[in-house]
Protein backbone atom coordinates (compact mmCIF):
# COMPACT_ATOMS: atom_id res chain seq x y z
CA UNK A 1 0.00 0.00 0.00
CA UNK A 2 2.81 2.33 0.84
CA UNK A 3 4.57 1.39 -2.38
CA UNK A 4 1.44 2.21 -4.36
CA UNK A 5 1.11 5.61 -2.74
CA UNK A 6 4.75 6.31 -3.45
CA UNK A 7 4.25 5.39 -7.12
CA UNK A 8 1.15 7.59 -7.42
CA UNK A 9 2.85 10.56 -5.76
CA UNK A 10 5.93 10.14 -7.96
CA UNK A 11 3.71 9.96 -11.06
CA UNK A 12 1.85 13.15 -10.13
CA UNK A 13 5.10 14.93 -9.36
CA UNK A 14 6.53 13.93 -12.74
CA UNK A 15 3.35 15.06 -14.50
CA UNK A 16 3.36 18.47 -12.78
CA UNK A 17 7.08 18.96 -13.47
CA UNK A 18 6.78 18.17 -17.16
CA UNK A 19 3.76 20.49 -17.56
CA UNK A 20 5.64 23.36 -15.89
CA UNK A 21 8.68 22.77 -18.10
CA UNK A 22 6.45 22.60 -21.18
CA UNK A 23 4.72 25.89 -20.33
CA UNK A 24 8.10 27.54 -19.71
CA UNK A 25 9.49 26.35 -23.04
CA UNK A 26 6.36 27.52 -24.88
CA UNK A 27 6.58 31.01 -23.33
CA UNK A 28 10.29 31.27 -24.17
CA UNK A 29 9.63 30.22 -27.74
CA UNK A 30 6.83 32.76 -28.07
CA UNK A 31 9.05 35.56 -26.73
CA UNK A 32 11.82 34.54 -29.09
CA UNK A 33 9.36 34.45 -31.98
CA UNK A 34 7.91 37.86 -31.09
CA UNK A 35 11.34 39.52 -30.59
CA UNK A 36 13.80 37.78 -32.90
CA UNK A 37 17.36 38.89 -33.38
CA UNK A 38 18.68 40.05 -36.74
CA UNK A 39 20.23 36.68 -37.48
CA UNK A 40 17.02 34.93 -36.48
CA UNK A 41 14.99 37.27 -38.70
CA UNK A 42 17.21 36.53 -41.70
CA UNK A 43 16.97 32.80 -41.05
CA UNK A 44 13.21 33.08 -40.65
CA UNK A 45 12.88 34.95 -43.96
CA UNK A 46 15.03 32.36 -45.70
CA UNK A 47 12.98 29.55 -44.22
CA UNK A 48 9.77 31.33 -45.22
CA UNK A 49 10.99 31.62 -48.81
CA UNK A 50 11.89 27.94 -48.89
CA UNK A 51 8.59 26.83 -47.37
CA UNK A 52 6.38 29.30 -49.20
CA UNK A 53 4.42 26.66 -51.07
CA UNK A 54 4.75 23.84 -48.54
CA UNK A 55 1.82 23.01 -46.26
CA UNK A 56 2.61 21.99 -42.70
CA UNK A 57 1.03 21.85 -39.23
CA UNK A 58 1.77 24.89 -37.08
CA UNK A 59 1.15 23.23 -33.71
CA UNK A 60 4.16 21.68 -31.93
CA UNK A 61 4.30 17.87 -31.79
CA UNK A 62 2.57 16.16 -28.92
CA UNK A 63 4.79 15.71 -25.81
CA UNK A 64 5.58 12.24 -24.61
CA UNK A 65 3.18 10.71 -22.10
CA UNK A 66 3.97 11.23 -18.47
CA UNK A 67 3.96 8.45 -15.89
CA UNK A 68 0.60 9.60 -14.54
CA UNK A 69 -0.92 9.47 -18.04
CA UNK A 70 0.53 6.00 -18.60
CA UNK A 71 -0.92 4.78 -15.30
CA UNK A 72 -4.33 6.23 -16.18
CA UNK A 73 -4.28 8.78 -13.37
CA UNK A 74 -4.47 11.72 -15.83
CA UNK A 75 -6.28 11.82 -19.16
CA UNK A 76 -3.84 11.69 -22.09
CA UNK A 77 -3.85 14.53 -24.68
CA UNK A 78 -6.08 14.28 -27.71
CA UNK A 79 -4.77 12.46 -30.72
CA UNK A 80 -3.28 14.56 -33.52
CA UNK A 81 -4.84 14.49 -36.96
CA UNK A 82 -3.12 12.34 -39.53
CA UNK A 83 -2.22 13.46 -43.06
CA UNK A 84 -5.26 11.68 -44.52
CA UNK A 85 -7.55 13.42 -42.04
CA UNK A 86 -6.04 16.80 -42.94
CA UNK A 87 -6.69 16.04 -46.61
CA UNK A 88 -10.37 15.39 -45.85
CA UNK A 89 -10.59 18.62 -43.80
CA UNK A 90 -9.03 20.62 -46.61
CA UNK A 91 -11.36 19.01 -49.16
CA UNK A 92 -14.38 20.03 -47.06
CA UNK A 93 -13.05 23.62 -46.81
CA UNK A 94 -12.46 23.72 -50.59
CA UNK A 95 -15.99 22.52 -51.28
CA UNK A 96 -17.39 25.26 -49.02
CA UNK A 97 -15.25 27.87 -50.83
CA UNK A 98 -13.75 29.42 -47.69
CA UNK A 99 -10.46 30.35 -49.41
CA UNK A 100 -12.32 32.29 -52.10
CA UNK A 101 -14.19 34.35 -49.48
CA UNK A 102 -12.75 37.17 -47.33
CA UNK A 103 -11.38 36.44 -43.87
CA UNK A 104 -14.28 36.48 -41.38
CA UNK A 105 -12.17 38.33 -38.78
CA UNK A 106 -10.80 41.29 -40.78
CA UNK A 107 -13.21 41.03 -43.77
CA UNK A 108 -10.34 41.41 -46.25
CA UNK A 109 -9.20 39.19 -49.10
CA UNK A 110 -6.50 36.61 -48.36
CA UNK A 111 -4.39 37.35 -51.46
CA UNK A 112 -0.75 36.38 -50.70
CA UNK A 113 -0.91 36.71 -46.92
CA UNK A 114 -0.32 33.61 -44.73
CA UNK A 115 -3.47 31.51 -44.39
CA UNK A 116 -4.27 28.88 -41.73
CA UNK A 117 -6.75 26.01 -41.85
CA UNK A 118 -8.31 24.78 -38.62
CA UNK A 119 -9.26 21.17 -37.95
CA UNK A 120 -12.91 22.31 -38.11
CA UNK A 121 -12.33 23.29 -41.82
CA UNK A 122 -12.52 27.07 -41.17
CA UNK A 123 -9.91 29.38 -42.77
CA UNK A 124 -8.45 32.64 -41.40
CA UNK A 125 -5.48 34.94 -41.78
CA UNK A 126 -2.65 33.70 -39.63
CA UNK A 127 -2.11 37.12 -38.09
CA UNK A 128 -5.85 37.59 -37.53
CA UNK A 129 -6.14 34.25 -35.70
CA UNK A 130 -3.10 34.99 -33.52
CA UNK A 131 -4.55 38.42 -32.64
CA UNK A 132 -7.91 36.83 -31.83
CA UNK A 133 -6.27 34.30 -29.50
CA UNK A 134 -4.17 36.99 -27.85
CA UNK A 135 -7.08 39.35 -27.11
CA UNK A 136 -9.65 36.66 -26.21
CA UNK A 137 -7.31 34.70 -23.93
CA UNK A 138 -8.76 31.41 -25.13
CA UNK A 139 -8.11 29.04 -27.99
CA UNK A 140 -11.39 28.40 -29.76
CA UNK A 141 -12.54 28.80 -33.36
CA UNK A 142 -14.07 32.23 -34.07
CA UNK A 143 -16.73 30.56 -36.21
CA UNK A 144 -17.87 27.35 -34.48
CA UNK A 145 -16.26 27.91 -31.01
CA UNK A 146 -14.43 24.57 -31.16
CA UNK A 147 -11.73 24.46 -28.48
CA UNK A 148 -8.28 22.87 -28.61
CA UNK A 149 -8.10 23.01 -32.39
CA UNK A 150 -5.18 22.24 -34.63
CA UNK A 151 -3.91 24.63 -37.31
CA UNK A 152 -2.26 23.98 -40.65
CA UNK A 153 -0.63 26.48 -42.99
CA UNK A 154 -2.13 26.32 -46.51
CA UNK A 155 -1.76 28.36 -49.73
CA UNK A 156 -5.09 27.87 -51.51
CA UNK A 157 -6.01 31.56 -51.42
CA UNK A 158 -2.57 32.56 -52.73
CA UNK A 159 -2.94 30.14 -55.64
CA UNK A 160 -6.41 31.47 -56.42
CA UNK A 161 -5.11 35.05 -56.28
CA UNK A 162 -2.21 34.23 -58.63
CA UNK A 163 -4.62 32.49 -61.00
CA UNK A 164 -6.92 35.53 -60.93
CA UNK A 165 -4.00 37.90 -61.61
CA UNK A 166 -2.75 35.72 -64.47
CA UNK A 167 -6.26 35.65 -65.94
CA UNK A 168 -6.53 39.44 -65.83
CA UNK A 169 -3.06 39.87 -67.35
CA UNK A 170 -3.93 37.45 -70.17
CA UNK A 171 -7.25 39.23 -70.76
CA UNK A 172 -5.51 42.62 -70.97
CA UNK A 173 -2.87 41.26 -73.34
CA UNK A 174 -5.45 39.57 -75.57
CA UNK A 175 -7.47 42.79 -75.64
CA UNK A 176 -4.35 44.72 -76.63
CA UNK A 177 -3.56 42.25 -79.41
CA UNK A 178 -7.16 42.35 -80.68
CA UNK A 179 -7.25 46.16 -80.68
CA UNK A 180 -3.91 46.36 -82.48
CA UNK A 181 -5.11 43.84 -85.08
CA UNK A 182 -8.33 45.83 -85.54
CA UNK A 183 -6.38 49.06 -86.03
CA UNK A 184 -4.20 47.36 -88.65
CA UNK A 185 -7.30 46.02 -90.41
CA UNK A 186 -8.89 49.49 -90.43
CA UNK A 187 -5.73 50.89 -92.01
CA UNK A 188 -5.71 48.36 -94.85
CA UNK A 189 -9.37 47.54 -95.59
CA UNK A 190 -11.85 50.21 -96.61
CA UNK A 191 -15.33 50.10 -95.02
CA UNK A 192 -18.45 49.36 -97.03
CA UNK A 193 -20.42 52.39 -95.86
CA UNK A 194 -20.17 55.32 -98.30
CA UNK A 195 -19.57 57.98 -95.67
CA UNK A 196 -16.98 55.89 -93.82
CA UNK A 197 -15.30 54.95 -97.10
CA UNK A 198 -14.95 58.63 -97.98
CA UNK A 199 -13.37 59.35 -94.59
CA UNK A 200 -11.06 56.36 -95.06
CA UNK A 201 -9.70 57.62 -98.38
CA UNK A 202 -9.46 61.20 -97.07
CA UNK A 203 -7.35 59.94 -94.20
CA UNK A 204 -5.20 57.94 -96.62
CA UNK A 205 -4.66 61.01 -98.81
CA UNK A 206 -3.80 63.11 -95.79
CA UNK A 207 -1.35 60.45 -94.64
CA UNK A 208 0.35 60.41 -98.03
CA UNK A 209 0.56 64.21 -98.05
CA UNK A 210 2.04 64.25 -94.57
CA UNK A 211 4.59 61.61 -95.47
CA UNK A 212 5.56 63.57 -98.60
CA UNK A 213 6.08 66.73 -96.58
CA UNK A 214 7.89 64.82 -93.83
CA UNK A 215 10.34 63.12 -96.17
CA UNK A 216 10.92 66.22 -98.30
CA UNK A 217 14.49 67.38 -97.64
CA UNK A 218 13.85 71.00 -98.65
CA UNK A 219 12.05 73.66 -96.67
CA UNK A 220 8.31 73.72 -97.33
CA UNK A 221 8.12 77.51 -97.46
CA UNK A 222 11.05 77.69 -99.88
CA UNK A 223 9.44 74.95 -101.97
CA UNK A 224 6.16 76.87 -102.20
CA UNK A 225 8.04 80.10 -102.97
CA UNK A 226 9.79 78.38 -105.87
CA UNK A 227 6.40 77.23 -107.17
CA UNK A 228 5.08 80.82 -106.98
CA UNK A 229 8.12 82.16 -108.83
CA UNK A 230 7.74 79.50 -111.53
CA UNK A 231 4.07 80.40 -112.00
CA UNK A 232 4.90 84.11 -112.20
CA UNK A 233 7.59 83.45 -114.81
CA UNK A 234 5.26 81.27 -116.86
CA UNK A 235 2.50 83.87 -116.67
CA UNK A 236 4.90 86.62 -117.78
CA UNK A 237 6.03 84.53 -120.77
CA UNK A 238 2.47 83.85 -121.88
CA UNK A 239 1.53 87.51 -121.50
CA UNK A 240 4.54 88.54 -123.57
CA UNK A 241 3.62 86.09 -126.30
CA UNK A 242 0.06 87.35 -126.28
CA UNK A 243 1.18 90.97 -126.59
CA UNK A 244 3.54 90.19 -129.43
CA UNK A 245 0.82 88.31 -131.28
CA UNK A 246 -1.79 91.12 -131.05
CA UNK A 247 -2.04 93.19 -134.22
CA UNK A 248 -3.49 96.68 -134.45
CA UNK A 249 -7.20 96.59 -135.40
CA UNK A 250 -8.38 98.07 -138.69
CA UNK A 251 -11.28 100.46 -139.10
CA UNK A 252 -13.68 97.61 -139.75
CA UNK A 253 -12.46 95.89 -136.61
CA UNK A 254 -13.15 99.04 -134.61
CA UNK A 255 -16.69 99.15 -135.96
CA UNK A 256 -17.23 95.55 -134.93
CA UNK A 257 -15.79 96.23 -131.46
CA UNK A 258 -18.04 99.28 -131.08
CA UNK A 259 -21.10 97.22 -132.04
CA UNK A 260 -20.15 94.70 -129.32
CA UNK A 261 -20.08 97.53 -126.79
CA UNK A 262 -23.50 98.70 -127.91
CA UNK A 263 -24.91 95.17 -127.62
CA UNK A 264 -23.47 94.74 -124.14
CA UNK A 265 -25.20 97.94 -122.99
CA UNK A 266 -22.94 98.48 -119.96
CA UNK A 267 -22.23 102.17 -119.39
CA UNK A 268 -20.25 102.19 -116.14
CA UNK A 269 -16.49 102.55 -115.87
CA UNK A 270 -15.11 99.35 -114.31
CA UNK A 271 -12.39 101.35 -112.53
CA UNK A 272 -14.26 104.25 -110.88
CA UNK A 273 -17.75 102.68 -111.15
CA UNK A 274 -19.27 105.91 -112.43
CA UNK A 275 -21.29 106.50 -115.60
CA UNK A 276 -19.71 106.57 -119.04
CA UNK A 277 -20.81 108.78 -121.91
CA UNK A 278 -23.35 106.62 -123.70
CA UNK A 279 -24.86 107.64 -127.04
CA UNK A 280 -28.56 108.13 -126.72
CA UNK A 281 -31.50 109.91 -128.39
CA UNK A 282 -31.96 113.64 -127.78
CA UNK A 283 -29.66 116.33 -126.56
CA UNK A 284 -28.14 116.02 -123.11
CA UNK A 285 -28.38 112.25 -123.05
CA UNK A 286 -24.68 112.02 -122.27
CA UNK A 287 -24.73 114.23 -119.16
CA UNK A 288 -27.78 113.10 -117.24
CA UNK A 289 -25.61 111.08 -114.74
CA UNK A 290 -22.42 111.93 -112.78
CA UNK A 291 -19.29 111.35 -114.81
CA UNK A 292 -21.16 111.22 -118.09
CA UNK A 293 -19.28 114.24 -119.41
CA UNK A 294 -15.85 112.60 -119.18
CA UNK A 295 -14.13 111.34 -122.29
CA UNK A 296 -14.17 107.54 -122.75
CA UNK A 297 -11.57 105.17 -124.20
CA UNK A 298 -12.46 102.04 -126.15
CA UNK A 299 -10.01 99.13 -126.04
CA UNK A 300 -9.46 96.51 -128.70
CA UNK A 301 -10.85 93.90 -126.29
CA UNK A 302 -14.22 95.74 -126.40
CA UNK A 303 -13.95 97.11 -122.84
CA UNK A 304 -14.76 100.76 -122.17
CA UNK A 305 -13.16 103.06 -119.52
CA UNK A 306 -12.84 106.70 -118.63
CA UNK A 307 -9.77 108.20 -120.25
CA UNK A 308 -8.46 109.55 -116.95
CA UNK A 309 -9.11 106.28 -115.13
CA UNK A 310 -7.25 104.23 -117.76
CA UNK A 311 -4.31 106.67 -117.83
CA UNK A 312 -4.07 106.49 -114.04
CA UNK A 313 -4.17 102.70 -114.19
CA UNK A 314 -1.40 102.64 -116.82
CA UNK A 315 0.74 104.98 -114.75
CA UNK A 316 0.66 102.58 -111.81
CA UNK A 317 1.44 99.45 -113.89
CA UNK A 318 5.01 98.13 -113.66
CA UNK A 319 4.92 96.42 -117.07
CA UNK A 320 6.15 98.26 -120.10
CA UNK A 321 2.90 97.53 -121.88
CA UNK A 322 -0.05 97.26 -119.49
CA UNK A 323 -2.90 94.81 -119.93
CA UNK A 324 -6.64 95.34 -119.76
CA UNK A 325 -7.87 95.78 -116.13
CA UNK A 326 -10.73 93.31 -116.80
CA UNK A 327 -9.47 90.55 -119.11
CA UNK A 328 -5.70 91.05 -118.65
CA UNK A 329 -5.08 90.99 -122.40
CA UNK A 330 -2.90 93.34 -124.46
CA UNK A 331 -4.87 96.08 -126.17
CA UNK A 332 -4.96 99.00 -128.53
CA UNK A 333 -7.13 102.00 -127.64
CA UNK A 334 -8.96 104.89 -129.28
CA UNK A 335 -11.38 107.60 -128.18
CA UNK A 336 -14.99 106.51 -128.04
Amino acid sequence: MNNKLVMVSAAFQDHITQNLLLDHNVSMCSRTANHPRDGGRVAENRLHDEQEEREYVLDPPSPRLTLAQKMGLVAPPSRRLTEEEWIRVKLRSTQEGDSAQPCVICREEFRLQPQVLLCCSHVFHRECLEAFERFSGRNFCPMCRKEQYETRLIHDAAQLFRHHCATRIQACWRGHVARRWYRDVRKTLSPTDTRLRRRFFEAKLQELSDSFVRYCHTDVEAFLSDIDRSLSSSRAVFQQLERNGVSEPQESDWDRIQSQVMQRDVWDCPICLTALSSPGPGPGAETHRPGAGRRSILLSCSHLFHQWCLEAFESFCVDSRPSCPLCRSAYYKRLF
